[in-house]
């Protein structure tokens, strides 16, 4: 089915985010208490994509500015998320360059490393989101399950 534009709905605001796995474990950053939208819980790293920018590209860059590292072939994965407003572009990152830091300590609070198990029992930006964090928390374990059909 074709959707049909409808001038009373706002624009999406294109964001993209960036799932970090290692040794079965997902970073997520506490977003800032002060922050205007989704305060005080803990989110993907990622942030809007700029003008002439890909969200791959912007991705890259959020990784850059907020963790200080350099993410290596970011993959897209689904992800759920019940804001209307947003349109989220989500990426499975399981190489970088460099250690991750807080270093954009305005927009974040902290970062932690969390097994699957620690999930549920944090305050997400957006709960929706947590069975796809969990599946490609799964997925990152086996690279076999994230080679394109073919």
């Amino acid at each position: 089915m074709i959707k049909k534009y409808d001038a009373r709905m706002p624009p999406r605001i294109p964001i993209a985010t960036a799932a970090l796995v290692r040794d079965g474990l997902i970073l997520l950053a506490h977003r800032h208490p002060d922050r205007r939208w989704y305060p005080d819980c803990w989110d993907l790293v990622g942030g809007h994509i700029e003008a002439g920018e890909t969200a791959a590209q912007a991705v890259i860059r959020e990784c850059r500015e907020e963790l200080g590292i350099r993410i290596r072939d970011p993959r897209p994965v689904p992800m759920a998320f019940s804001d209307p407003t947003i349109e989220l572009h989500a990426y499975l990152v399981d190489r970088w360059d460099g250690t991750p830091v807080n270093a954009a300590p305005d927009e974040h609070d902290q970062l932690g490393w969390f097994a699957p198990d620690e999930l549920a029992k944090l305050k997400l930006a957006d709960p929706a989101s947590l069975p796809d964090i969990l599946n490609l928390m799964r997925l990152a374990q086996d690279p076999a399950g994230l080679q394109p059909e073919g």
